[in-house]
């Protein structure tokens, strides 16, 4: 398993409950899966425990284990959880400041000491990998807002972490690129068997690409399935959900006993259907 959490707890100082209550989850490798839930249910928390701000950085009352590649997240320091998990800010402006998109890329290497040869290897296969060499040179504030997150998970990427939390990485981009964004992230599980924990709220993006849909409320784990098991059943929608508009019509449909709507399709699918309607 890459990440093992087992009866995580956690509470802020002076907090009246628990901002994480009893939960637990194991994700595999490779796996993408998607954490959702209403703003305020703990996602933002259980990220901080996943990456080491929490215990290393945010006091409060902790118990349970986090583990990411085997290794404990409180014995590990914070030099070697930012080699095991990535994060990608929503904002990929907060963590892009250097002159040009190679040194940007570069950055978290040099702060690690990486010998000079293994961070040029690393950089150009991360460059690669995201399909970013006519930007190589170019200084960030002249992209558009998906190069520029593209050159953020590049800059992840580098570092070779076993898990990789993107943070609603959708939500300044335009339908197009969100789409082409997401396309990414199922290309780079496929060539690198990169592992994603993905808080989204734009959940009708990862419906096709998602392996497993985890729903947090009041800090617990309270949903835990395929997209098609948690969108498609009559719960998410009491736990705040954003559950997309062609899930809700498949559902009314299903209930109506026509056949072929058992399973939840993605946009692309209701669009290829739609096209050949109108045949």
């Amino acid at each position: 398993m890459i990440l093992e959490i087992d009866g995580l707890n956690f509470r802020y100082p002076d907090a009246p409950k628990k901002a994480v209550d009893s939960f637990s989850l194991q994700v595999p490798e490779s796996e993408i899966v998607v954490l959702a839930g209403a703003s305020g249910c703990g996602k933002s928390t259980l990220l901080r425990a996943i990456n080491g701000l929490i215990p290393h950085m945010y006091a409060g009352d902790y118990s349970g284990d986090v583990r990411v590649g085997g290794s404990s997240v409180k014995a590990s320091s914070m030099r070697e959880l930012a080699q095991r998990v990535g994060f990608l800010f929503q904002n990929p402006e907060n963590q892009i400041f250097m002159f040009t998109v190679e040194r940007d890329i570069a950055f978290g290497l040099e702060n690690l000491g990486v010998p000079r040869q293994e961070m040029r290897r690393r950089v150009d296969e991360a460059i690669g990998l995201l399909g970013i060499g006519s930007l190589a040179q170019r200084a960030p504030y002249e992209l558009s807002d998906g190069q520029k997150q593209r050159v953020a998970l590049a800059g992840v990427l580098a570092m070779r972490p076993k898990l990789i939390i993107l943070d609603e990485p959708t939500s300044l981009l335009d339908p197009k690129t969100a789409l082409d964004f997401v396309d990414l992230v199922a290309n780079l599980r496929k060539d690198v068997g990169a592992t994603f924990l993905i808080v989204e709220h734009r959940l009708d993006l990862l419906v096709k690409v998602a392996d497993r849909m985890v729903v947090m409320s009041s800090g617990r784990k309270v949903l835990d399935g395929s997209p098609s098991e948690v969108l498609m059943g009559d719960e998410a929608d009491g736990f705040g959900v954003s559950i997309p508009a062609v899930s809700r019509v498949q559902k009314l449909l299903a209930k109506d006993g026509l056949a072929g709507v058992d399973r939840l399709y993605d946009a692309e699918e209701v669009a290829a259907i739609r096209q050949r309607e109108r045949r």
